[in-house]
C-alpha cells in the first residue's frame, strides 16, 4: 500500500459564516488547497487557528505543511506603521502560523508558503514587506494572471524551469529578505515571485496562487519531500 503523506494546511477563522439554516463562526479554507494536495498525492489535513504553544506537538504529526494565502499579515511583526491600504489584522492567524512556521523551520519540516504564507516566511526569518503595490490585484475579487520568471539554480527554477503564467491576487510582497532567504523567481516589474532556503529542508514560497490553476509541479515537489522526509 502507498502511504500518502500527511500535509497540514492552514486555515482561515472567520465570523458570520452562512451555510443552510446557519450563521456561525467557522474553520474554512477554499476547497482548492485540499484538492491541490489530494492532487499532487498527498492526504490534506486543514489546520485551524489554535494557541502558539501547540505549534511544535502539531508539526511533529506531519509530514509537510502549507501556509495557505488570506489576509494581510499585521505590519507590528515587522517593524512597521500600518499604510490605510493595509487589511484589518487576522491576530490569531498571524500568531498561530508564524509559530507553525518556526517550529517547521526548527524541525526540518517540508514547508510551503502561499502568497501570504510566503510573506509570512518572509517576516518569520525576519524581513520586512511592501504593504502595497499596484497591478497584481487588478479586479476585486478576482484572480489575474502574469508571468513569473524562475532564477535557475534555485529550488523553484528546478522545479519550474521556464517562465510561466501564473494564477495572482495580492497587493503587497516582499521588501527586505529574511535571513537566509533567496529570491528564486520574479515577475516582469521586479516584482519578488518565490522564495526559498537553500536546503535541506525543503522550504519555498510563491506569491502566487497554485490551487486556482493546473500546474501541481510545486506541490508535487512538496509531497515528494514529504515523502522522504
Amino acid at each position: 500500500m502507498i502511504v500518502r503523506p500527511l500535509i497540514g494546511v492552514s486555515t482561515y477563522l472567520e465570523a458570520g459564516t452562512r451555510w443552510g439554516l446557519w450563521e456561525l463562526e467557522a474553520a474554512l479554507l477554499p476547497a482548492g488547497y485540499p484538492r491541490l494536495v489530494q492532487r499532487a498525492g498527498g492526504l490534506a489535513a486543514m489546520l485551524p487557528p489554535d494557541a502558539p504553544e501547540h505549534a511544535a506537538a502539531t508539526v511533529a504529526r506531519l509530514d509537510g505543511l502549507v501556509i495557505a494565502g488570506g489576509p494581510d499579515v499585521e505590519p507590528v511583526h515587522y517593524g512597521a506603521t500600518p499604510d490605510p491600504r493595509t487589511g484589518p489584522p487576522a491576530r490569531a492567524r498571524d500568531a498561530w502560523e508564524l509559530a507553525l512556521i518556526r517550529e517547521a523551520l526548527a524541525a526540518g519540516l517540508p514547508l510551503l508558503g502561499i502568497c501570504r504564507g510566503m510573506q509570512l516566511l518572509n517576516v518569520a526569518l525576519g524581513g520586512t514587506l511592501v504593504q502595497h503595490i499596484d497591478g497584481h490585484a487588478q479586479v476585486p475579487g478576482v484572480f489575474g494572471h502574469h508571468t513569473v520568471k524562475p532564477v535557475p539554480g534555485t529550488l523553484y527554477g528546478t522545479v519550474v524551469p521556464e517562465e510561466t503564467s501564473v494564477p495572482t491576487y495580492h497587493h503587497q510582497a516582499v521588501d527586505r529578505l529574511g535571513t537566509g532567504l533567496t529570491v528564486s523567481a520574479q515577475a516582469a516589474d521586479g516584482t519578488v515571485e518565490a522564495v526559498e532556503l537553500p536546503g535541506p529542508p525543503w522550504v519555498l514560497g510563491v506569491q502566487w496562487h497554485p490551487e486556482m490553476g493546473g500546474d501541481l509541479r510545486v506541490m508535487q515537489a512538496l509531497v515528494s519531500a514529504a515523502t522522504r522526509s
